[in-house]
Parts: C-alpha cells; structure tokens; sequence
C-alpha cells in the first residue's frame, strides 16, 4: 500500500478559492441528514456515568457536527432533522444557524422531546452511553416534513444509521435517499454504529447493510469493519475489498484514529497517517474527519480518480480530526480551514 509522505503542495486542492474568480458561483452543498441531540458529558474525566458528579451539555448528533464542519472549513451545508419543539430543539436549531449551517430542514415536534444523550470516557478507555429517547423527536420526522428542494440542490447527500432504527423515520430517509440518487447527487454514509439503540445485534448489521449498496462514498472505522464481518481482522485488505466494497462504491476510507486512515477505490488503495497532537477529548474526531473529506470532496469530485488529490485531502481530513481532539466538545472543538492549513504546515517542514 502507498504511504508516501505528508505533501507540502497541499495549496494544489482546489477548496472553493475560486481562483480569484470575479463571478463566483454558488458553493457546493452538502445536506446532511439525521440526528440531532443533546449530549450530557461529565465535567470530570476518565469516570463512569454513576461516578460523575455533574455534567454539562453540548450540542450533538453526528450528522450535525458534519453539517457544521463543513461549514466552519468555509463549505457549504444544510442540515435535515427533527427535535422537540422545547428549550434545546430551539437551542440545537440555533446552533446551526450560529455556525453558517442552512437549518430550513429542521423540523420541529410538538409532543416528542429532544432527544438526549449521557457520554463518558471511562479510565479504561471505553465510551460509555446512555440514550434518552423513547421516542425522542428525531425519530419522527415524516416523509412530508421533507424539504425536497433543498435535498435536490445537494452535490453531496450525507447520512447515518441512526435514522434507519425506526420508523417514521426510517422510511423517511429512504425516500430522501432515493430523491438524492435520482437526482444524481453523491451519496454519503457514515454508519456510525450505536449498537445501545438496535435491537439486536443482528438486527444492526441488516439495518446498516440494508443501504450499502447504495452509497458512492462510505467511511468506516476498525471497530465497525469487525461487527459487520463478525470478526474478520479489520486491517486486512482483502476483508476489506471482497465483504464491505462494493461495485457502485467509489470510494472507501477506514479511520484509524490517532494513526491515520486507509482508503480504497476500484483503481487505488493505500493509507495516509495521523498528525500527533494531545489528545483532550475525542469527541467528535471521526466527524470532523467525515466533514472535512466531504468539504474537499463537493469542493472537486474528481479527486476520487486522482489518488494524489486524494491523499492531499485525506491529510487535510486527518489533521481536521486531529486538532478536533486538542479542545473539549465536538462542536465548539471542530477548526477553521486556516487552523487546519496551519498544522500541516508545521507537520510539513
């Protein structure tokens, strides 16, 4: 697998400079979709849930934070969702607005909460949650709560499978994915495995397999590569190429957190690494990742046929992460595209 070094020519990335453009068009969007919550984090460290003595809140939700890092990297992003029509539904709505995000899909609900979510890092190291939502208000967005024109102005449609749980909300994000696939828009897929919310363990891979077939563009991490295998050894590449790529999928990437990434397409496949920094908190890390990749990619989809444009934006996208980890919390941690430019030009010299 190719590994060459980081690329000091990363200003060779066309990421929406316009190259001095008198008439710039319209930024490329990308509209994500899904979740949207509270999370409760404890205001100490490495304890359980149990042993926290209080805890403060942030917004949360996958699909938001990459909807809102694309858009601090200077992107473009809408975010479609529902929460409660409560103090931090109107909170979360705002959040996005804060951030330059398009919030004309969210919807409110009148009878379901927000939902909310209590994460700690425990000493050992392991995540730990607790899910609020029986039914919360992100589960009940319907088909005709769906703005469809703003999904048909995407150039990227990005999801996870938290909204493939239940219903009303799974069949509405099969219908948004079919109105963006025939639309001709890119479809993007982080399954960003929650397996507290699945019934079962069987019935999360059926329900994140369910759509694999679909997705031009999937990211997945080691840990998810070994539940949907059921074991197989996540860094091997055929396990990779023979169980999770498929004929439509243009492009693969698997985090390795700290250590980098690995990418495949049907021409191409290698791994870029990490840039060092102290870790304070990881939440957050592999979304960053996920929307820094997406921010590059609507910025120029043919990057995905050239594999050094590639690994130019997986270094961007890895150092996005990185610097996410430095700062408590996902949203108030995600970095501008200056910050971002800044550490690789200190990894580079």
């Amino acid at each position: 697998m190719a590994e060459n070094p980081i690329s000091g020519d990363f200003n060779s990335l066309s990421l929406n400079e316009n190259e001095g453009s008198v008439e710039a068009g319209p930024l490329p969007l990308v509209v994500c979709f899904g979740e949207m919550l509270i999370d409760f984090v404890p205001t100490v460290g490495g304890v359980s849930l149990a042993e926290a003595p209080s805890f403060k809140k942030a917004p949360g939700g996958a699909p938001a934070n990459v909807a809102v890092c694309i858009a601090k990297l200077g992107g473009s992003a809408a975010f479609i969702g529902k929460v409660g029509n409560d103090e931090f539904g109107h909170m979360l709505a705002d959040t996005l607005k804060e951030n330059k995000v398009d919030n004309s899909g969210v919807r409110f609900d009148h009878n379901a909460r927000t939902a909310l979510a209590f994460v700690t890092l425990r000493a050992d190291g392991e995540r730990e949650f607790m899910f609020y939502r029986n039914p919360s208000a992100d589960m009940l967005l319907h088909e005709s709560e769906l703005d469809t024109h703003l999904i048909k102005k995407a150039t990227i449609f990005h999801y996870g499978s938290i909204s493939l749980i239940e219903e009303p909300c799974k069949s509405t994000h099969l219908a948004a994915m079919g109105i963006a696939k025939n639309a001709g828009i890119l479809l993007s897929y982080d399954p960003n495995l929650r397996l507290a919310l699945w019934p079962s363990e069987d019935s999360a891979r059926e329900g994140i397999m369910s759509v694999w077939d679909q997705a031009d563009f999937i990211k997945i991490s080691e840990e998810e590569i070994s539940f949907l295998t059921q074991g197989d050894d996540p860094q091997d590449d055929d396990v990779v190429m023979t169980k999770l790529f498929h004929p439509n999928l243009r492009l693969l990437l698997v985090s390795e957190g700290k250590a980098g990434c690995r990418y495949y397409t049907k021409k191409f496949k290698g791994r870029v690494p990490g840039v060092k920094v102290k870790s304070v908190d990881t939440t957050g890390a592999g979304d960053a990742f996920t929307g820094a990749v997406l921010f590059c990619l609507a910025s120029d989809v043919n990057l995905l046929e050239d594999e050094e444009k590639l690994r130019e934006a997986l270094v961007f996208a890895n150092a996005c992460g990185a610097l996410t980890v430095t700062k408590n919390g996902a949203i108030p941690a995600l970095p501008t595209k200056e910050e971002v430019e800044q550490i690789i030009g200190q990894v580079s010299e």
